[in-house]
């Protein structure tokens, strides 16, 4: 018995160290918001109040567009993913892009609440605040399914749909990236937060390009940086702990009738392309353009060649 004692009790002694150094090597507190802002919300950047938060934004083109575009990004994200489409667009259409809660300059819903639902009423609140009636709602990923989810929800305020690699499905994924894997392990949450190797977000951004040698070290210090703004890290671990089912979402995704685009990469690895195929049976109408050599995030990796898919599908 002695014996075995002494065993756990140096398994455990090297579970400190190892802990310990973990936090040694990858501590990061999380940068002042002034700094963030100074870098990342340069003009034509602005903030306005929604739900008791000062919600990032960025509002484009021409005042007097009828059905603005809106863009939601994905997880781990920030409106600068759609920097592209806004150069692209924002010539014919007015184009908005917001930091959604939980995520870029944004910062978390106050009550910790990212549930779909809840992401849905905010864009409610944030078009009233606006004082726009009605949008073409584009979302990439975890913002695909806020979109859709918006179209259900509030069908008034949602003219055509354009779902970039979105959510929505029982995922089927052939690889995802190493931050998302440890942000979904509960027991791991108290170091999330306190933790983020700038190595970790590099290697995370990496495997959701479908070319791995588009991502510079520009790129990787956006998503690093704006991961530390306070209490981002945190939003995460939530946002992961609160699911919905997905295994339910095909009868409701059958239920939208608009004019919808589906945009995928063919090498998304994280949500493939069988996906696609899924939301275009679902959606009676909707069109799917299929770009092969590109990943998760195509409407950053070859902003062009999908803006110019948009703004077809927005001419029709």
């Amino acid at each position: 018995m002695k014996t075995v004692a002494r065993y756990v009790a140096g398994l455990l002694l090297l579970l400190l160290l190892a802990v310990g150094g973990l936090l040694v090597w990858g501590w990061t507190p999380d940068l002042p918001l002034d700094e963030l802002k100074a870098q990342w919300a340069k003009p034509p950047s602005q903030f306005i109040d929604v739900q008791g938060m000062s919600v990032h934004l960025r509002d484009e083109g021409p005042r007097d567009d009828p059905t603005p575009l809106l863009l939601l990004h994905g997880t781990s994200a920030s409106l600068h993913t759609w920097d592209g489409w806004a150069a692209a667009l924002a010539g014919k259409h007015r184009v908005i892009r917001i930091d959604l809660p939980g995520f870029g300059l944004t910062g978390p819903f106050p009550d910790g609440n990212y549930r779909m639902a809840h992401y849905a009423g905010f864009l409610n609140a944030l078009l009233d605040k606006l004082q726009v009636q009605q949008v073409a709602l584009a979302g990439n990923s975890l913002g695909g399914q806020i979109a859709w989810e918006t179209a259900l929800a509030y069908p008034q305020r949602v003219s055509r749909l354009i779902l970039v690699d979105s959510a929505g499905f029982p995922l089927q994924s052939t690889s995802v990236p190493i931050g998302f894997r440890l942000a979904r392990i509960p027991a791991l949450a108290p170091l999330i937060g306190k933790i983020l190797p700038r190595q970790m977000i590099e290697s995370s951004v990496r495997n959701v390009y479908g070319n791995p040698q588009l991502v510079t070290p520009q790129l990787v210090d956006r998503y690093y940086q704006l991961t530390l703004r306070e209490g981002n890290r945190e939003a995460l671990v939530q946002r992961f702990s609160q699911h919905d089912d997905p295994a339910l979402n095909q009868a409701r995704v059958s239920q939208i009738s608009i004019p919808t685009l589906i945009i995928w990469g063919g090498q998304d690895g994280l949500i493939p392309p069988q996906h696609a195929v899924q939301f275009n049976a679902a959606i009676k109408g909707s069109q799917v353009v299929m770009f092969e050599q590109l990943g998760h995030v195509p409407q950053e990796e070859n902003a062009p060649a999908t803006a110019s898919a948009v703004a077809k599908f927005l001419a029709e």
